[in-house]
């Protein structure tokens, strides 16, 4: 990455909040805490609107502007950018305000929606994928809107920052403001949030009586569930963009047995990323802290296959999946996340991202 490009920029009063990507719909609302939640917990509705559906098409295509103003080095058009991801425009929009000390004022009904019956909520809350916004440097915009128009990429001026310190949303197609806030009121309140759990007993039944540590161990390790990761694997697409040089799934059977995938950063270098998997949910019935260990250490020796210099070029991503709410559970993700911080530094690992 470019220095000019490590640090995000500063936008002015006046700069275009817009944007990038696909259009509203009825989906993902809720999603981002609907899935901490046991199934069957939420209304059946919400169940279903909060299934997110992605689409790589438009995702390559937001991708294809993102490197076209990038490109641009110094006269890249766009100031400051965040994902549109858990809580959609409600959650994205504020941060940036934020992050930019700055208020906006926003109009819903620019926002690009297939669904004409979506409400105000529903504009602003949805979690449709492939999306971004934007603060866009006026006098750059039209060279941004050319970019996206050879690239075939919808955007939307959804609104201006401005130096009021306010939030406004409003609704032109009901004539409603949505939303009058302060940011103060949003991120100046105190963290005093206090959950209560407790830990259960773990779940487990003994090995019967007569049977050995060694047929236990050989009954375990017939049974291809135990150590195949085809369930994870396939959950990606694995040639799409031409740079996988390692796909995980090895030989005329395609069995997931390589250590690690690999791809390659451009297609003419020799440089890459490496890639491994480490999982042990089974493990968190009797031990969530120790599972969180396992998996760490699963993921860190299968990439080390890739001949890593030091512990610190390895990040990690972490990936939670708990109910949250419920007592014992909500116990057991706190004792595997601390585990997983102790376990970290005391390696010199990193886990920059993750997703509950």
């Amino acid at each position: 990455i470019e220095d000019v490009h490590v640090r995000k920029r500063t936008p002015p009063a006046g700069a275009y909040l817009v944007q990038l990507g696909g259009p509203a719909l009825r989906i993902g609302l809720g999603g981002g805490a609907a899935s901490s939640m046991d199934v069957g917990a939420n209304e059946e509705e919400l169940d279903f609107n909060s299934v997110q559906r992605d689409n790589p098409e438009m995702q390559r295509r937001c991708q294809e502007v993102l490197d076209a103003c990038r490109a641009l080095g110094p006269d890249n058009p766009i100031l400051f950018i965040h994902d549109v991801g858990a809580g959609g425009l409600s959650n994205a929009i504020p941060e940036l305000c934020k992050d930019t000390s700055k208020g906006a004022a926003i109009d819903l009904a620019r926002a690009p929606s297939l669904d004409p019956s979506l409400s105000p909520m529903e504009l602003w809350c949805n979690e449709a994928q492939e999306r971004y916004v934007l603060a866009i440097a006026p006098e750059r915009m039209e060279t941004f809107a050319a970019i996206c128009a050879r690239e075939r990429c919808p955007y939307a001026v959804l609104g201006k920052l401005d130096d009021s310190g306010r939030l406004v949303v409003d609704d032109s197609r009901l004539g409603v403001r949505a939303v009058d806030v302060p940011l103060s009121w949003l991120f100046d309140l105190p963290l005093d949030l206090v959950r209560e759990a407790q830990r259960g007993k773990p779940c487990a039944d003994g090995f019967a009586p007569k049977i050995s540590v060694a047929e236990a161990a050989r009954r375990v390790l017939r049974f291809p569930a135990v150590a195949d990761k085809t369930f994870l694997v396939t959950i990606a697409d694995r040639s799409v963009g031409g740079l996988v040089a390692r796909d995980p799934m090895v030989g005329r059977w395609q069995v997931p047995v390589a250590d690690c995938g690999v791809t390659t950063t451009d297609y003419d270098g020799y440089t890459g990323e490496a890639i491994a998997l480490g999982e042990r949910p089974a493990v968190a019935l009797l031990d969530p802290a120790a599972s969180a260990r396992i998996a760490i250490a699963e993921a860190v020796l299968n990439v080390l296959a890739a001949d890593v210099a030091e512990p610190s070029d390895i990040k990690l991503s972490a990936n939670w999946m708990a109910a949250a709410g419920d007592p014992q559970e909500d116990a057991a993700l706190f004792d595997a996340v601390r585990a997983a911080s102790r376990f970290c530094q005391a390696l010199g690992l990193a886990i920059p991202v993750g997703k509950d």
